[in-house]
């Protein structure tokens, strides 16, 4: 029986400007909020860590949770974004390229419950 779905999401190539700017991080975390219907509970943790270093960001939801993750010196960026609930497939990939200007990313869904998990990666 499932419980909900989880995506994985990895970021490469990414802007490292854009991975150290708060305001573009939480941009896109705000779009996948509105976009899927998703309800916030309380504040947004969001931590920069200034310098060069990136952004860590943590928005708990009634729907479960939504996590990011940058890593300008790498290029990278992940996102965790678990439902309890359904939801529609979200244009991870479009989304990350216009925003952050990544050139490759890579989406893993997982089935959540009772028989483990099953992942379905997406290029």
């Amino acid at each position: 029986m499932s419980v909900g779905i989880e995506w994985i999401v990895d970021a490469d190539g990414c802007d490292a400007d854009a991975l150290r700017d708060r305001t573009r991080v939480c941009d896109v975390l705000d779009r996948i909020i509105g976009d899927l219907d998703l309800h916030v509970v309380g504040e947004p943790h969001v931590h920069t860590f200034g310098g060069a270093a990136g952004v860590t960001a943590l928005y708990l939801l009634t729907e479960s949770h939504l996590a990011c993750h940058t890593y300008p010196e790498r290029g990278i960026a992940t996102f965790n974004l678990y439902c309890c609930s359904p939801r529609p497939a979200w244009p991870w990939r479009e989304a990350l390229v216009h925003a952050l200007g990544a050139s490759n990313v890579t989406v893993r869904s997982a089935v959540r419950g009772a028989g483990g998990v099953a992942f379905d990666a997406i290029r």
